[in-house]
């Protein structure tokens, strides 16, 4: 899924005021916190009352999160399918709250349909902290260089790297389907190439 609280915004507020709401109420560190495992609701609350002249806009984080967590990537969830049919795992390492999280997988089957999902609110940290990557291979038993993994933040793959692991900066799906031909891990066909 597409993750663009930008674009809510921007259509809600027009491009100005979304910048001047998140400039001036500090919106996306109160994202970080939720994605580091404070509560979602309450969280969001706290802060609209803390910025009572943004308080309606800011409690659209909670209210309206599915449509900034939007559209669904079909492409990618094309490739997370042709790969569990081949038997190839597929694991989940994303910043998300644990509510918020569990809310997208009653939206988005496909967050059902991974081997396992690493989500950060659960695990105590966020990407692109050492300590995630670390935390996932050891609950996997993979060898850093035995993971390929995609993000479409470059700070996320640059540490990823750092640990050894195999990355590709996420730009759309047609380029990860690219990369997975690449590997070996499915043929063009299977990559809907």
């Amino acid at each position: 899924m597409h993750w663009n609280p930008e674009g809510f915004y921007d259509a809600r507020l027009g491009e100005a005021g979304r910048r001047r709401l998140f400039a001036e109420t500090g919106i996306e560190a109160m994202n970080v916190a939720i994605d580091a495992g404070a509560p979602f609701r309450a969280t969001v609350e706290a802060h609209a009352a803390a910025h009572p002249e943004w308080a309606e806009d800011i409690l659209c984080w909670y209210h309206n999160w599915i449509d900034m967590a939007s559209p669904r990537i079909e492409g990618s969830i094309a490739l997370l399918r042709a790969l569990r049919a081949k038997g190839v795992p597929v694991l989940a390492l994303t910043n998300f709250g644990d509510d918020s999280f569990t809310f997208a997988q009653s939206q988005y089957d496909f967050l059902n349909e991974f081997d396992r999902a690493f989500v950060s609110a659960r695990m105590g940290v966020i990407k692109p902290e050492a300590e995630i990557y670390r935390q996932l291979e050891e609950a996997t038993g993979l060898a850093p260089d035995r993971l390929i993994f995609t993000d479409d933040k470059a700070e996320n793959i640059e540490a990823a790297a750092a640990r050894g692991w195999r990355v590709h900066l996420f730009t759309g799906w047609q380029g990860w389907a690219g990369r997975l031909v690449d590997e070996g891990l499915l043929t063009k066909t299977e990559a809907g190439l």
